[in-house]
C-alpha cells in the first residue's frame, strides 16, 4: 500500500513516486493524504525529475496566482533547463502557447482565443455533440457491451476538436496518436515528446500557412487573421493549435471516462442521477472535483523568494501543484473522499484557478454533460465489466483511464435506426494524410 511505503521515507529525502507504481497511477489518492498530512510541500521526483510537490487546498490555490511561479521556462535553473523533459517541453516548437507563458505575453496570447473562443462558438456546438454522441452510442448498442474508452469518450471529443479547429477528419489517426504519447498512454511514452512535438509542429506549419490564405470558418483560420497588438506569429499559432488539441481531447475523455467509473462504484450516485437528470450539471462538478482530468498542474518554476506553507523554495526548482490533492483536503471538503453528486460547495480546483484557468472549460462541461444524458438514457444496467483489469495512464498531469469495459442492456427501441442516421459533414482542405 502506499501508505506503508511513505512511512520509510525520511523527511529529508525525496520521495520517488515513480517507485510507488503501478499503485500510485491506480490510486494516487491514498499517497497523497499521506503526504499532505505530514506537511503542505514535500520533495519528490517523477520521471527522473526532482521537484516540490504541494498538496494542501489552501496553498495549491494560492500558488496558482503566485506571481512568483512562472509557466516560462527561461525561470528554470541551470540544472533544470538541462532535464531532457523539461528541454522536449519548455523549449520545443509547440511550447509558445499560454499554458507555458507568463505575463504579458500570457495576456496577449490568451487575450486573442478568447476573441474566438467564444460562448456563443461553443454554444452552437451542441447539436454537432449530440448527433456525435447518438452515433457512437448507435454502433455500440447492439454488442452489449464496450470499452467506452475507444468506442465514445475518446472519438467524441477528437472530433468535435478537430472540427472545431478546422483539422481535416483525415488525420484524425495523427492527432490522436500524438495527444496519446503527450498524456502518457503507455508507458515511457514520455520520452516520445521530443519526436512527437516535432512532428505535430511540421504538420501544424503546413495547417497554418493553409489557413493564412484561407476563408474558413473554423478556430485556427480565425486565429490566422487575428490583427493588430494581438495577432499570433506563425510559432504562436502552431503552439496554440497543438495545445487546444490535447487540453481539448484529453480533459473529455478523461471527464467522461473517470466520471463514469465514479458512478459505476457508487451504485446508490447513479440510481439518484437516473432519478433526477437535473442534478447533472452539479454532478459533472463532483467527478471533476472526485476524480478529476487533470492530477496535476503544468509544471512551475520557482523564482527567488518564493515560500509555500512556510517552505523556502530555491530559485529555479520545479513546483508541481497538486489539484488532485487539494480537491481531496478533508480541510476544504468534508467527507472528501466520497462521492456525492449532491455536494454543495463546487470550488475545486479541477481546471485551475487565477490567469491559466481552462480556457476550454465550457466545451468540456458541454461535452460532459451531453455524454453523461445520452449514457444514462441510452445505456439501461449500465455496470463495471470486472473480467477485466482497469489501466491507468502514466503521466505527471494527466489523470485518465486506457480503457474501461463496460457492459448493458439493449434498450427495448433505439432512438434512431441506423439507416435513418445522418452526419453531418464539415468540408475540410485534405492537406494531409493518416499516419503510417
Amino acid at each position: 500500500m502506499n501508505r506503508v511505503a511513505l512511512a520509510f521515507v525520511s523527511s529529508d529525502m525525496a520521495l520517488n513516486l515513480d517507485a510507488l507504481r503501478p499503485g500510485f497511477t491506480e490510486d494516487p489518492y491514498s499517497t497523497l493524504a499521506g503526504l499532505r498530512e505530514r506537511g503542505p510541500v514535500h520533495q519528490v521526483e517523477i520521471f527522473g525529475m526532482p521537484m516540490w510537490l504541494v498538496t494542501r487546498y489552501r496553498d495549491v490555490k494560492a500558488a496558482l496566482g503566485d506571481p512568483l511561479l512562472s509557466s516560462h521556462g527561461s525561470s528554470a535553473s541551470e540544472a533544470t533547463k538541462a532535464l531532457p523533459m523539461i528541454q522536449g517541453g519548455w523549449f520545443s516548437e509547440v511550447s509558445r502557447h499560454m499554458l507555458m507563458s507568463d505575463p504579458p505575453d500570457h495576456g496577449r496570447l490568451r487575450r486573442a482565443v478568447s476573441r474566438e473562443f467564444t460562448p456563443r462558438r461553443i454554444a452552437a456546438l451542441r447539436p454537432r455533440i449530440q448527433e456525435l454522441a447518438d452515433t457512437l452510442l448507435d454502433l455500440v448498442i447492439p454488442a452489449g457491451k464496450a470499452d467506452l474508452i475507444s468506442s465514445f469518450a475518446a472519438p467524441l471529443p477528437i472530433t468535435v476538436i478537430m472540427e472545431l479547429l478546422g483539422v481535416p477528419d483525415v488525420d484524425q489517426e495523427n492527432f490522436r496518436y500524438w495527444a496519446d504519447v503527450v498524456t502518457g498512454v503507455h508507458e515511457g511514452d514520455h520520452e516520445l515528446i521530443p519526436q512527437v512535438h516535432a512532428e505535430a509542429a511540421g504538420y501544424l506549419r503546413d495547417l497554418v500557412a493553409h489557413k493564412r490564405t484561407s476563408e474558413e470558418d473554423d478556430l485556427i483560420g480565425a486565429l490566422a487573421r487575428v490583427a493588430g497588438p494581438d495577432a499570433l506569429t506563425d510559432d504562436e499559432l502552431v503552439s496554440l493549435a497543438f495545445l487546444l488539441l490535447v487540453a481539448g481531447y484529453t480533459t473529455t475523455i478523461d471527464l467522461i471516462g473517470n466520471g463514469t467509473l465514479a458512478l459505476l462504484r457508487n451504485p446508490e450516485q447513479l440510481e439518484l442521477l437516473r432519478e433526477a437528470p437535473s442534478m447533472l450539471p452539479g454532478a459533472i462538478e463532483e467527478f471533476l472535483r472526485f476524480d478529476g482530468p487533470t492530477s496535476h498542474a503544468t509544471l512551475r518554476f520557482a523564482k527567488p523568494g518564493l515560500n509555500i506553507g512556510g517552505v523556502e523554495i530555491p530559485a529555479g526548482d520545479l513546483v508541481l501543484l497538486s489539484l488532485a490533492s487539494a480537491d481531496h483536503d478533508p480541510e476544504r471538503f468534508p467527507r472528501a473522499e466520497a462521492l456525492n453528486i449532491e455536494r454543495a460547495d463546487r470550488q475545486h480546483l479541477a481546471f485551475g484557478h487565477g490567469i491559466h484557468f481552462c480556457i476550454g472549460a465550457p466545451l468540456a462541461r458541454l461535452e460532459g454533460e451531453i455524454a453523461f444524458r445520452s449514457l444514462l438514457a441510452r445505456l439501461p444496467g449500465l455496470a463495471l465489466d470486472t473480467s477485466e483489469p482497469l489501466d491507468w495512464r502514466v503521466s505527471i498531469n494527466i489523470r485518465g483511464l486506457k480503457k474501461l469495459p463496460v457492459t448493458f442492456r439493449q434498450p427495448v427501441v433505439p432512438s434512431v435506426p441506423l439507416d435513418e442516421q445522418k452526419t453531418v459533414q464539415v468540408p475540410k482542405p485534405k492537406i494531409g494524410g493518416s499516419r503510417t
